[in-house]
């Protein structure tokens, strides 16, 4: 398996890095000059990129990084990426760095959304988010809900490295759906202690998501009852709690 790290990007933007010796692999360069300054300070090779999905903040350094590294790019087949050489979308098995990884398709955010999955590490993109979830900028609740779902049945302890650092103010949202959660609130407390000493919440555990991140709980009984306060009319289908629940979110 290689190993992953983070290069910090923009305002709250994370590319992930992968590398197995001196190989090297990068997850949503939204920005190639952080990128090269690290490859270049551990004398690493960029041999891959990996792409979740269209956006500027997560594919604007493709072809810089190509101009330098003449490297496969994995992305959407349905969306337009810089320089993809290997359009995906979803169910295919890829290489990476000697490892198998899985690709999943997770519209929502966008509709061609992809999601990477190795052992035991899941690559989200903007799909989900330390408690929380991607805004719906094109596709829709049920298929997020949907989505979400796919990602909620991986084990426990599966990692989660998603693509912004968010947690703090998706918590205070949380603890709006739920402020009697318990695990939610030692949550807050956990993370406040790794903010203030400058440290990243992420990667995220699935299993600490699931407890206490309100999309993932659209099941619950105390998210539903959170729903049906900001709109009594709600059905209780999973992707109408969802719904409410997003658009909740939104606004707050």
């Amino acid at each position: 398996m290689f190993e992953i790290s983070l290069i910090p990007a923009f305002k709250d933007n994370y590319i992930w890095l992968l590398t197995r010796g001196k190989r090297a692999v990068v997850v949503d360069p939204g920005d190639a000059a952080p990128v090269i300054a690290r490859l270049e300070a551990d004398d690493l090779t960029l041999e891959g990129i990996l792409i979740t999905h269209h956006h500027a903040d997560h594919q604007g350094g493709v072809a810089e990084l190509k101009a330098r590294w003449p490297v496969e790019v994995f992305a959407p087949a349905n969306e337009s990426i810089t320089g993809c050489t290997r359009p995906l979308s979803g169910g295919e098995q890829i290489d990476v760095l000697g490892q198998m990884v899985d690709v999943m398709a997770v519209p929502g955010h966008t509709l061609g959304h992809l999601a990477y999955l190795a052992p035991g590490a899941l690559f989200c993109g903007d799909t989900l988010f330390g408690a929380g979830c991607g805004r719906l900028f094109e596709g829709t609740p049920e298929q997020m809900s949907a989505s979400l779902d796919s990602i909620a049945v991986l084990p426990d302890d599966t990692l989660a490295y998603c693509a912004h650092e968010y947690t703090e103010m998706n918590l205070r949202f949380a603890l709006a759906v739920e402020p009697e959660n318990a695990a939610l609130q030692a949550r807050v407390a956990k993370v406040a202690v790794l903010r203030a000493a400058g440290r990243p919440s992420v990667p995220l555990t699935l299993g600490e998501e699931k407890a206490t991140n309100p999309f993932l709980r659209c099941a619950e009984p105390t998210v539903i009852a959170a729903a049906e306060k900001q709109n009594p009319t709600v059905n209780r289908k999973k992707a109408a709690i969802f719904k409410t629940i997003r658009s909740w979110r939104n606004d707050f």
